[in-house]
């Protein structure tokens, strides 16, 4: 790997453009070509991740606006996909949707590291722009590699959510990257599609802070979205504000550290493969990732608790992140409100250690339901409930070594009589150091439980079976990527919804 420093610098510099952080992602971008065999298969498993949860939420308000907005901006063809519906769309418009359709639920996956970031998110965008210029499986295979590489490197080397600032600047740049390799574009024109993607799609944190509304389902859908359409305007000779990052009015100057910033980012040499793609890992439960160890721990300590009416208080000790972003460390008093939104719960670990500690269990839609959120015992249980910064889970989440990096927490359990229960886990079961590492069978488990009455079984077989073969799958049939399911519900659902301006 090659250490880049990206620091700030004044015009008079005059800056190469090959100095640039937005040159030398462009230039790993192109730069993809053979892949990484693991890699691919990776891709591969989360090509699947994205489409479970993508059909799994097709009903839900989030997506059937956006894909309502989409299936307004018909394509002549090809055009692109868009789940749950047959008709074919724009594909920046296509992008929207779909990233909107997997994002809704929480539930793919995950990289943490100095800043947080969901790169599955890049996937619905280049799904569509590859439909849409008749690309083949290969070329969206390698489109998907390269933006998990600049992903996690960015991911690595600049801290957003120090600054409020939210993690789909990173995804935009991605993305751009990503579209890139799959279009195999010259370096010039992917380094100005990277620099109008950042500077249109950087904005504040307030979306994932307070009342959490459906925004964060959309906020990385509009990243997508923004992508799509840089490359566009960067393929047809536009230029971009540059140097994006290091200029002086740039986004580290204002959005971040300030004039005297000075980042690292590591980016890998010509010949090196690009692996940063199974450094990320996915959700086997609907909620924010450091949530997921903490549920399968709720699992096992339900069993030494006993009547949880006996239960005092719970402290939960655990990393700075976890405590400021989704523990009491926020300070949203919404984090603690019966009647608030999905959301916002998903984004609180007090109601989901309650709630995961009564039923042992995590479901994607039962365990948000108002009706689950309001019961009094549980009000009773999840206001008992509190985080505290502990500075050694806070080390072991920043760990350099991915193998001994954790994203749990201790758990302090104390009853009525004084007695305490303690226990800990580092890492969820499904991460790669877990007990129980997802594989292609656990991903296509997934699969089939979310499509479950949504997806026939021979429909699931169809998609599996595409999706398995991506690398060897020719440009009309990444149509098998899109499960076919119930468009009757879906038209129905969509019918309901009120009229916007499209």
């Amino acid at each position: 790997m090659i250490e880049h420093r990206v620091r700030v610098h004044p015009s008079a510099d005059r800056l190469s453009r090959e100095d640039q952080l937005a040159w030398k992602l462009a230039a790993v971008a192109t730069g993809t070509h053979e892949l990484d065999r693991e890699s691919a298969a990776m891709a591969v498993n989360r090509v699947i991740d994205n489409a479970s949860v993508a059909v799994a939420s097709l009903l839900r308000r989030p997506v059937a606006v956006a894909r309502a907005q989409a299936t307004a901006h018909r394509a002549a063809a090809p055009g692109a996909s868009v789940f749950g519906s047959r008709t074919r769309v724009s594909p920046e418009w296509a992008a929207w949707a779909n990233g909107t359709a997997v994002r809704e639920l929480d539930f793919h996956d995950t990289y943490l590291a100095a800043d947080y970031s969901h790169p599955g998110d890049n996937i619905p965008p280049l799904l569509a722009v590859a439909q849409h210029t008749g690309r083949t499986g290969a070329d969206l295979l390698r489109g998907i590699v390269a933006a998990y590489e600049i992903h996690v490197a960015l991911v690595k080397g600049i801290c957003l959510h120090k600054h409020r600032i939210d993690h789909v600047a990173h995804l935009s740049a991605a993305t751009a990257c990503g579209l890139g390799a799959l279009l195999r574009l010259p370096t010039e024109t992917v380094y100005q599609a990277v620099q109008q993607a950042v500077h249109t799609t950087t904005a504040t944190r307030q979306s994932r802070k307070g009342e959490i509304s459906s925004w964060k389902a959309y906020a990385p859908a509009f990243a997508g979205k923004a992508a799509i359409e840089a490359v566009d305007r960067a393929l047809r000779g536009e230029t971009s504000p540059s140097p994006v990052y290091e200029g002086e009015d740039g986004f580290l100057a204002w959005m971040l550290d300030g004039p005297d910033a000075d980042y690292t980012v590591l980016l890998p040499g010509a010949d090196e493969p690009r692996r940063a793609i199974l450094d990320t890992y996915t959700k086997e439960h609907s909620a924010e990732y450091q949530a997921q160890a903490i549920i399968d721990l709720a699992r096992r300590l339900r069993e030494k608790t006993g009547p949880l009416e006996r239960v005092r208080s719970i402290v939960l000790h655990t990393s700075h992140h976890t405590h400021n972003v989704i523990g009491s460390g926020a300070n949203d008093p919404q984090k603690y409100d019966p009647e608030a939104s999905r959301e916002t719960l998903d984004h609180s670990v007090p109601y989901i250690l309650a709630v995961a500690l009564q039923d042992g269990a995590w479901h994607h839609e039962r365990s948000y339901a108002p009706e689950r959120a309001a019961r009094p015992e549980t009000v009773e249980l999840w206001r008992k409930i509190t985080t505290v910064e502990d500075p050694e889970w806070t080390r072991r989440y920043h760990d350099p070594d991915p193998q001994r990096r954790a994203f749990g927490g201790r758990a302090v359990i104390t009853l009525d009589d004084g007695s305490v229960i303690e226990d800990e886990l580092a890492v969820a079961d499904a991460h790669p150091a877990g007990a129980r590492p997802f594989d292609r069978p656990a991903y296509a488990g997934k699969f089939r439980t979310l499509a479950e009455g949504i997806v026939t079984p021979g429909d699931q077989d169809r998609f599996l079976a595409a999706a398995e073969h991506l690398a060897e799958l020719g440009a009309p049939d990444l149509d098998g990527l899109f499960p076919a399911v119930d468009t009757e519900a879906v038209a129905a659902c969509d019918a309901r919804l009120p009229k916007g301006l499209f």
